[in-house]
This record gives C-alpha cells, structure tokens and sequence, in this order.
C-alpha cells in the first residue's frame, strides 16, 4: 500500500467495525476513526460460539490468547428431544482442533468483544467517537462524506476516502445505498424470537443433573416442533448460556424499530412447557424481570454491499438466523478481507478504493449469502412438528449416531458443512482474488460524486 495515511471511516463499533479498526491498524494504516452511538462500549450480550475461522482471524491479530483464556473447548454436541431429553444425534468435535488447527470454542461476547477493543486501544492509528451518530451519507465518491452527530454537539462533516458501514441490522448507510442504484431491500420479519438466558453456576450446583451440564464440555441442542434451545458452559463454566428460538408472537404488534423486548417468565414457560421435567428445572432459574426476548430479522441478499469508496460490512449486509453460530464470525471475516484489500491498493485514487471494495464483495459475498441461507434452512429441518418430514429427519440422526458420519440435519454439526466454514482462509483468499482481478475490474458509483436528493 501506497498511501498508509488513506483516511479511514468506521461507522458502528460491534464485532465486525471493532475488526475493520484493528485489521486496518495492523496492517499499518495510520488515520482511523470509529463513530459509535452509544456513549461507550458497555458490552452485553450472552455467550458466542468461537468458531475456528474466527479464530485463525483474530489469532493473526494478536488478540485470540486473551479470549482463549475464558474459553471453554467444546468436545462434543449432543442433539436430543426436547420432550424427554433423548438423544438423537452425537458429534465428536475433538477433530476439529487438528483439522482446522484452532479448537471449536464457546465464550461470553463480552470477552470477544473485550478484547477486540482493547487490540484496538494499543494501536494509535485508530481514534474512537462514542455518543456519536452517523446521520447520512452526503458523497459516495470520489472523496466520501457523511454528516456525524454528537448526541451533545452541532452536526459536523466528515470527509474520509473510504467508508466502512458496519452499522448493524438497523443500519442507515444500507437504504441510502440500495436508493442509488434503484433498489428498496426491507428488513424482513423471520417470525421468530429468541430468548437468551445466561445462568449462574451456585444456581446449578445443587442439583446434579443441572451440574452435570455446566460441567460438560458439550454444545446441547434440544428440539421440538418450531422451537429449540441450545446451550453450552461458559467463563471458564461460571455461567450456563441458553439461547432459545421460538415463534414470535410478541413482537408482533410492536413497533418496527423494537428488537429487544422484557420478556415474561410465565409465557417462556409455557412456550417450552411441553419440554422434559430437566429443562422446566433449568428455565425455572431464570429469575423473574430477567427474561429478554430478541426478535430476529433478516433481510433478502443485496444487490451489491459497495458505491463509490463506501462499502457495508457485517450485519448491515448479511444478517443470519444464529442456526450456524457464524453471524460474528462473517464480520470478523468481512473485516480480515477488508484489511488484506486495502493493504493491497498501490495508490489512494477513488477508482483503486472502489476496486479493492468490489474485490471485497466478491471475496466475501456469495460465501456469506449462502451460510444465511443454510442458516435458515438448518432453522426449518431443526423445528419440524410431526409428520412425514420429521420421521426421515430423525432417521438421519439415526444413521449419524449409528455410523458416526453423514449428512446431519443440524447443519452446524455436519462435518462437510464445517469443513466449508472452518477451512475456510479468507485472507488468503482475498490476496489471490486480488492479484488476478485488481487490473481487469471495472468500478462502480466513482463518477458520481454527489447523493441523488
């Protein structure tokens, strides 16, 4: 890279704008800036699977030590019957750890997000602006511009060469994107909620069942007809992390803008009320005012993720059902490419940022895309009710445990599936891509400098 002092603009500073800063600042950028709404990053959030392609990623940025610390390494996956907690289907994971060389591991999205922020905090290059909203982009090319706003300030323009969107499901940059190339793409409703349930281990202890969960090494997924639990110990087995999905019904009549709401604890008992006695047990520790339920949204593939020297990043481009546990690890993975791309670029012209941000999209799109949707798809073989559909399901598990290999309906525990996400080297694959297409690309949105009002 020609220009180290190419200046940066992050918009949003969840999983995947904390890796844009770091992954640029790494490789040497020296002028980066995140605008973040909230006034600082108190992180919330349940547990996270760790998977091995996020992993190698945020291991070559010299932070995966400090979340591998907290981790716990996931041995195996059990697949059972939420009625009477039969198994249906066992996968060993110790193989993964010598096939992908990284462990398959589970931890809090605090201490994953903790620890990104505090790679980025070693690094001068990259400035952070908390309480400070990105309004809408002014100039898409050739010098970008968008309008921030302090939540206690006068609005003020920002004019970088490259914008990073990674402004979550709710992003701004998306619509006004999509309006320049004539296209509308709504956020659609899934018509599914989850609940997220973190417990404490003293919660537990006193009943040997529940002990015996938060002390495996096991991913455990119970399902039943359009609902499933999963859960899994995390911080070092202190806490018991559940992650719920069912029908959503009471979001229904709230507002499109609400994602999160105070659940109940009755109405999460009768949802799952025809589970076995182990699991009301485990739902019935969830104290009362604590239950959260989250709506979950998606929205139909985008055209393109990039205009101009603006490019959407993450879950501004490509939110998943959490059926795969990739949604992290697909913005890790969008911002390692991002960094090996622009890292690439030999000058800073408009024309040379939009080429390496097509690359970018080509690189990670259709891989993205198609994880959303087998995402969805394992959703649907996951909550089938009774019936043909279910009985050849549950004689693929039959086989699986049986044999010990085969498709598994839970696609998350397929090794064919696995071995199309964990081996997966997106950094190098983005040098390769860029090498053999960076001359011959044609760019779009560079001519046309101002936004169509």
């Amino acid at each position: 890279m020609a220009n180290r002092d190419l200046h940066i603009a992050i918009l949003g500073a969840g999983m995947g704008g904390l890796t844009c800063a770091l992954a640029l600042a790494r490789k040497g950028f020296e002028n980066i800036d995140v605008f973040e709404t909230a006034s600082n990053l108190g992180f919330v959030g349940a547990g996270i699977q760790l998977a091995p392609n996020m992993a190698r990623i945020l291991d070559r940025l010299g932070v995966w030590k400090e979340i591998e610390k907290e981790a716990v390494d996931l041995k195996c996956t059990s697949i059972r019957q939420g009625a009477d907690d039969s198994e249906l289907g066992f996968v060993d994971l110790n193989y993964i750890r010598n096939t992908y060389d990284y462990p398959h591991m589970v931890g809090h999205r605090s201490s994953l997000a903790g620890s990104i922020y505090e790679g980025c905090k070693r690094e001068a290059a990259i400035r952070f602006h908390f309480s400070t909203s990105a309004e809408k982009i002014k100039r898409w090319s050739p010098k970008p511009s968008f309008i921030a706003k302090p939540r206690n300030g006068e609005p003020y323009e920002v004019t970088p060469d490259v914008i990073l969107a990674c402004d979550g499901v709710k992003s701004i940059v998306r619509p006004d994107l999509l309006q320049q190339i004539g296209v509308e793409a709504e956020v659609t409703d899934t018509n599914q909620a989850a609940y997220r349930i973190m417990l404490k281990r003293e919660d537990m202890e006193h009943d040997p069942e529940l002990l015996e969960l938060i002390d495996s090494e096991r991913v455990t997924r119970w399902i039943g007809a359009k609902r499933h639990i999963i859960a899994y110990p995390v911080s070092s087995k202190n806490i018991y992390n559940l992650s719920t999905i069912q029908p959503d019904v009471n979001f229904a009549s709230a507002p499109s803008a609400t994602y999160t709401t105070k659940g109940s604890k009755p109405a999460m008992m009768k949802v799952f009320g025809d589970f076995c006695p182990m699991i009301q047990r485990v739902l019935d520790l969830v104290p009362d005012g604590e239950v959260c339920e989250w709506k979950l949204r998606v929205h139909a593939p985008l055209p393109t993720w990039v205009h101009g020297s603006v490019a959407l990043v993450g879950d501004a481009c490509h939110p998943t059902l959490p059926h795969l546990a990739q949604g992290a690890a697909q913005a890790i993975e969008d911002a390692a490419v991002l960094g090996e791309v622009l890292d690439m670029a030999p000058d800073s012209l408009a024309e040379t940022i939009n080429k390496c941000l097509k690359i970018y999209e080509n690189v990670r799109k259709e891989r993205a895309e198609t994880l959303v949707e087998l995402a969805a798809a394992s959703g649907r073989a996951l909550h089938l009710g009774e019936g043909k559909a279910k009985e050849e399901r549950d004689k693929e598990f039959a086989r699986l445990k049986a044999e010990g290999k085969g498709a598994v309906p839970d696609k998350w525990a397929d090794a064919d599936v696995q071995k199309m996400i964990y081996g997966h080297d997106c950094m190098k694959i983005a040098r390769e891509e860029f090498e053999r297409t960076f001359k011959t690309l044609k760019t779009n949105g560079t001519s046309n400098g101002a936004a169509h009002h």
